[in-house]
C-alpha cells in the first residue's frame, strides 16, 4: 500500500499519514456558509480536498473514505440577507446551498459523503454547549455563552499565537460580559427578529466555532484523521475547534492532522469582496469550461500561493487540449483506468500536484509514440487512472478538442508537421504502406491532411 505524507499544521512538518482504522478514514472540511455566490477562492479548498479525498480513496478503498463538508446555514450575513429579502432564511440558504453544490460539481468535485448542516445539529450544540459549562470551560453572561479561553493553557498551538495576541483576533469582539478579551461566543443570547432555538442556558444561536467541533463529534468522532481548510481558518476558527473539543473531551485530540490550503490573489492583488475583486465561479464557468478552472486551481502546490489571471486559465486550456490530443491517439483501445506509479507517488508526497502533472505530461508523451497495442492500451489506462486521480480528462476527447478555440503547442504543431512531411515523402517514393500508416496516425490524433502536388497542408477536424 502506498504511503502518504502531509504537511500537519499543528506540527509545522510533513508527517507520515496513518489512519486510525484503514476501513474508515475520517476527513473533515469547513464548508460554506450560504448566503451569497461562491467565489474562485471558495472553489479552491473544495477543489483540492476533492483531490485528497480521491487519493484517499484509490488506496483504503472507495467505501473506505468518510469525507464530511459541512454547510453553515445560520449566521449573521445570512440574518441579514433573509431580512433584506423580507424571507425566511431557510429560503436564503436553500437558494445558495443549491447553487453551491452546482458551482463545485463543474469544477469536478466528487459529492461528499456527509453533508452536515448546522441547523440540523442543533441538539448536538446545544448538549457540548452545556457539557463546556459544566466543565469549567464556559460560562454564561446576558449575551450568551463565552468559552473561557485561559481555562486552557495550551491555546494558541495551532496558530502560534499567544494569549496576550488573542485580543486582536479576527472576529474576536470586545465585550463587558466577558471575563477575559479572547474569550469567544459559543451561544448567542436571541434578538429580535432572528431565529432562535431554546436552550437551558437561553434561547439563542450557535456562535461561529462550535458548529463544526459538534458536527464532527456526531457524524465522524471524538478524533479524526484529517481536518482541512483554507489558511485563513487556522486563526481563529480552528484554533477555537480546538480548545472547545479537546477541553470537552479532556485532552483527547480533535484532529491528527490538520491541511490548510494557501490563498488566493486576483492579479496579485488578495480576493476579497471588500475590494471587489471576486471571480464568481458560476460566472467563471459560463465562460471558460469547468475542467480548465480545475486545472488551474491544481497547478499550483495547494499549500502556495495561487494567482488567479485569465493568462492561467489559458495555459490550462492548452495543457488540456495538448492532454486530451494524447489520449485521441489511443481512445479506440480498450483499456481499463490503472494509477500510473509516478502520479501516484507526486500525490502521496503532500498533494504535489505540480509533480503529478509533471508526470501526466509524461504519460501524454508516451501515448503520442505508443507503437505497439499493448502500448497503447497502457498508455490509454495511465491516462485515465491519472485523470481519475485528478479529477480531470472524463471526456471524450473529440468532445473536448471539437470546441472552438482548441488550441495545439509548438512541440506538438512541430511534430504533426514533420509527420505529414514524411508521409509525402513516402508518396513520392511510392512507399504506400508507409504513407497509409502516417495517415492512419495523424487522424487518429484529429489531423486532416490534405495533399498538394509541392506538398502537404493539415489542419485539426477535432
Amino acid at each position: 500500500m502506498a504511503e502518504i505524507e502531509l504537511f500537519n499544521t499543528l506540527q509545522r512538518e510533513k508527517v507520515r499519514f496513518v489512519p486510525q482504522d484503514p476501513s474508515r478514514v475520517t476527513l473533515y472540511v469547513c464548508g460554506p456558509t450560504v448566503y451569497n455566490f461562491a467565489h474562485i477562492g471558495n472553489g479552491r479548498p473544495a477543489v483540492v480536498f476533492d483531490t485528497l479525498f480521491r487519493l484517499l480513496r484509490a488506496i483504503y478503498g472507495q467505501n473506505n473514505v468518510i469525507y464530511a463538508r459541512n454547510i453553515t446555514d445560520v449566521d449573521d450575513k445570512i440574518n441579514a440577507a433573509a431580512r433584506e429579502q423580507g424571507v425566511d432564511i431557510s429560503q436564503i440558504t436553500e437558494k445558495y446551498t443549491r447553487i453551491y453544490r452546482a458551482d463545485m460539481t463543474a469544477l469536478g468535485t466528487l459529492p461528499p459523503t456527509l453533508e452536515p448542516k448546522v441547523t440540523g445539529h442543533m441538539d448536538d450544540i446545544i448538549s457540548l454547549v452545556g457539557r463546556l459549562v459544566d466543565k469549567g470551560h464556559a460560562y454564561t453572561t446576558p449575551d450568551g455563552v463565552y468559552f473561557h479561553v485561559p481555562s486552557m493553557p495550551s491555546y494558541g498551538q495551532l496558530s502560534g499565537r499567544n494569549l496576550d495576541d488573542n485580543e486582536a483576533g479576527a472576529r474576536i469582539s470586545v465585550d463587558e460580559n466577558k471575563r477575559d478579551p479572547a474569550d469567544f461566543a459559543l451561544w448567542k443570547a436571541a434578538k429580535p427578529g432572528e431565529p432562535a432555538w431554546d436552550a437551558p442556558f437561553g434561547a439563542g444561536r450557535p456562535g461561529w466555532h462550535i458548529e463544526c467541533s459538534a458536527m464532527i463529534e456526531t457524524n465522524l468522532g471524538t478524533t479524526i484523521d484529517i481536518h482541512g481548510g483554507g489558511h485563513d481558518l487556522i486563526f481563529p476558527h480552528h484554533e477555537n475547534e480546538i480548545a472547545q473539543s479537546v477541553c470537552v473531551h479532556d485532552g483527547v485530540p480533535l484532529a491528527n492532522i490538520w491541511m490548510h490550503n494557501g490563498f488566493l490573489t486576483m492579479n496579485a492583488d488578495k480576493m476579497s469582496k471588500s475590494l471587489g475583486n471576486v471571480a464568481l465561479v458560476h460566472e467563471l464557468v459560463q465562460r471558460w469550461p469547468g475542467e480548465a478552472l480545475r486545472l488551474s486551481l491544481l497547478s499550483a502546490h495547494y499549500r502556495a500561493p495561487l494567482d488567479w489571471t485569465d493568462e492561467l486559465i489559458l495555459q490550462s486550456m492548452k495543457t488540456l487540449d495538448r492532454l486530451y490530443r494524447a489520449l485521441a491517439t489511443v481512445w479506440d483501445e480498450t483499456a481499463e483506468p490503472i494509477l500510473p506509479d509516478g502520479v501516484l507517488a507526486a500525490l502521496c508526497d503532500d498533494l504535489n500536484t505540480p509533480k503529478a502533472l509533471a508526470e501526466l505530461s509524461m504519460l501524454a508523451r508516451k501515448a503520442n509514440k505508443a507503437e505497439t497495442q499493448d502500448e497503447r492500451q497502457r498508455a490509454k489506462a495511465e491516462l485515465l487512472g491519472a485523470g481519475q486521480l485528478l479529477g480531470i480528462l472524463d471526456q471524450d476527447p473529440q468532445s473536448w478538442l471539437s470546441r472552438a478555440g482548441a488550441t495545439v503547442d509548438e512541440d506538438a504543431s512541430a511534430e504533426i508537421t514533420a509527420m505529414v512531411n514524411a508521409r509525402f515523402q513516402a508518396r513520392q517514393d511510392r512507399n504506400w504502406a508507409e504513407a497509409d500508416r502516417l495517415r492512419a496516425e495523424l487522424a487518429a490524433r484529429g489531423v486532416e491532411v490534405t495533399d498538394g502536388k509541392d506538398g502537404s497542408s493539415w489542419r485539426f477536424i477535432a
